[in-house]
């Protein structure tokens, strides 16, 4: 579990860790990323508070969720290969 700052909601400094962990390839292209039921147990949160994360980043277009199989890690645009 993370200390929360009172500076940001949580499930933006959620995403932020979860941003971070698709960055340094803790979860890499096409791999799952954590289950609303995994990401309220690691950090504490309500089950809504854990969807706004997950919601937010397929936004910011990190990740693209499969209808019954979850959240996953979308490909990399324009790393000039």
């Amino acid at each position: 579990m993370i200390e929360f700052r009172e500076d940001a909601p949580r499930w933006r400094q959620i995403a932020d860790v979860l941003r971070a962990r698709i960055a340094d390839g803790t979860y890499p292209a096409r791999s799952r990323v954590p289950s609303l039921v995994q990401i309220t147990a690691e950090f504490g949160v309500a089950s809504a508070t854990a969807q706004k994360a997950l919601r937010h980043l397929r936004d910011e277009g990190l990740t693209y969720t499969e209808q019954g199989l979850g959240s996953f890690v979308a490909e990399r645009r324009g790393d000039g290969a």
